[in-house]
């Protein structure tokens, strides 16, 4: 069982190609179940970079139009990648939207958009175990909220290599035991390897605390193009294997589906 919970589409205004174009993809490498899962509209916040509430109807509507058109190929799912940011910038509108799932990220401290190239000088301004440290207090809140199914690119500060000086173990074991607790999925997020990392999120020592602590997995691709659909699966999948995992979750109305892989 082939599963991919993690893609973008033009609507976030840094993506490409058409939403059919990814679904006939996704069947070419014979994914079983792929989500669209966009960048979701903030209040008071708006960045570029994510869909805008006046074109949320027509983004669920166009997820479920391709559902029912490819239903005999493939399972689509309707998600949203929702940013946490510390203070009043969630809707209601994409907290109680009637998807499948919510997958939480932290792309942000404060305004700090720290894994965008535009704005990668701050790091040379910032201490960096505070950075790190900071990042996993925001993931513990994010967690703590209690809106989301599935945890983003677990390690995504690590994006352009710039690694925390003091070992953060005990910080990123805080992290994982809040999202046990919470019943979240974490997701091995395989971008990583198109970027400075080339690894995937989490790394594989993390991975070996998740699996550890029994929380469930999930894959995405989080393509932003059509060519990087189901890209480094093979790669993911071994990986989970190594671990130890024989299975991953996917959700249907934010409920917990297992299927061996």
């Amino acid at each position: 069982m082939r599963v991919d919970l993690h893609n973008h589409t033009y609507l976030c205004n840094h993506a490409d190609g058409e939403m059919e174009e990814y679904i006939l993809k996704a069947i070419e490498l014979g994914i079983d179940t792929f989500g669209f899962s966009e960048h979701a509209p903030m209040k008071n916040f708006e960045d570029g970079y994510r869909l805008t509430l006046e074109k949320q109807d027509f983004y669920q509507n166009s997820v479920l139009s391709l559902r029912e058109k490819y239903q005999n190929k493939i399972e689509i799912l309707l998600g949203y990648e929702v940013d946490y940011i510390e203070g009043d910038y969630l809707l209601d509108s994409i907290v109680n939207a009637p998807v499948d799932y919510l997958i939480g990220s932290v792309h942000y401290l404060d305004s700090w958009g720290f894994d965008n190239p535009a704005f990668i000088g701050e790091y040379e301004k910032r201490d960096i175990d505070t950075i790190w440290e900071e990042y996993f207090k925001a993931m513990q809140s994010m967690v703590r909220s209690g809106h989301f199914n599935i945890v983003g690119h677990f390690d995504l500060m690590k994006v352009f290599n710039f690694l925390p000086k003091k070992n953060m173990k005990e910080l990123c074991f805080e992290t994982l035991k809040e999202i046990k607790k919470a019943d979240m999925a974490i997701e091995i997020n395989a971008s990583g390897f198109r970027k400075d990392p080339k690894e995937q999120y989490p790394s594989y020592e993390i991975l070996q605390l998740v699996y550890g602590l029994d929380i469930p997995i999930t894959f995405g691709s989080d393509a932003h193009r059509v060519e990087q659909v189901g890209l480094f699966y093979d790669d993911v999948i071994k990986l989970a294997k190594k671990v130890g995992y024989q299975s991953c979750v996917s959700f249907k109305q934010k409920e917990k589906i297992i299927y061996n892989f």
